[in-house]
């Protein structure tokens, strides 16, 4: 197993995966490889991903360019200085105004230390992470998927993701999380790569529209 995936041993393990699962193997036959999404591992990355939580990828970078039109470099010291008027000028509810600052404080105070997680495990910074008010499990996949690079994570969270899953595997709409999870079994240990295949068929072949499908996926 590869503790960490890269542009070196992508494809590999898009292979590996493939040849255990012909569904998986039939997206890389018809619409090629996945692009390896990846962020910095930055204080700016995870505002973005807070602010991607529950709405269209286009409203979130947006908010998040008025953050950085605002206060140049988006860093914890500088977003503590914006006020809530400053603050709701850049599209930031109320509620994710809050979770920013939240996070902002706990960076300064050492309470979270992103460089140190890089030689964590993925459970330890859950339980990290996850006691920050605003961070839930989907955010917390996203950074471990997107930006540390764990290859064993897949986001029950994310609805992009989820109903790619049920379209490959002709799986009922109804079907559960946790019976969704038990499926993923066969993708460990590398279950990350296995979503972002997902997520490029969900982009590649979109279904048919019958009003607005919500997301929350973290990809860029």
């Amino acid at each position: 197993m590869f503790a960490r995936f890269s542009h070196s041993n992508y494809h590999a393990i898009c292979d590996k995966l493939a040849a255990g699962d012909p569904d998986l193997a039939e997206i890389i036959q018809n619409h090629g490889y996945p692009p390896l999404w990846s962020r910095p591992n930055t204080f700016e990355t995870l505002v973005h991903i807070i602010l991607e939580q529950q709405v269209s990828l286009a409203s979130a970078l947006s908010a998040l360019n008025k953050l950085r039109e605002r206060v140049q470099e988006i860093t914890p010291a500088r977003v503590l200085l914006l006020t809530d008027e400053e603050f709701k000028a850049c599209y930031c509810s109320r509620q994710k105004t809050g979770y920013i600052r939240y996070l902002a404080e706990a960076i300064i105070s050492g309470q979270i230390d992103l460089e140190a997680m890089e030689q964590m495990p993925d459970d330890i910074i859950r339980t990290k992470l996850t006691a920050l008010k605003g961070i839930g499990n989907w955010t917390v996949d996203v950074y471990l998927m997107f930006v540390l690079q764990h290859p064993d994570v897949f986001p029950l969270g994310d609805l992009a993701a989820v109903n790619a899953m049920k379209r490959v595997k002709n799986l009922p709409k109804e079907t559960n999380k946790e019976e969704l999870l038990v499926l993923t079994e066969q993708w460990k240990p590398y279950r990350t790569i296995a979503a972002m295949l997902l997520w490029h068929y969900y982009l590649s072949a979109p279904a048919p529209r019958k009003g607005v499908i919500g997301h929350e996926k973290g990809i860029s």
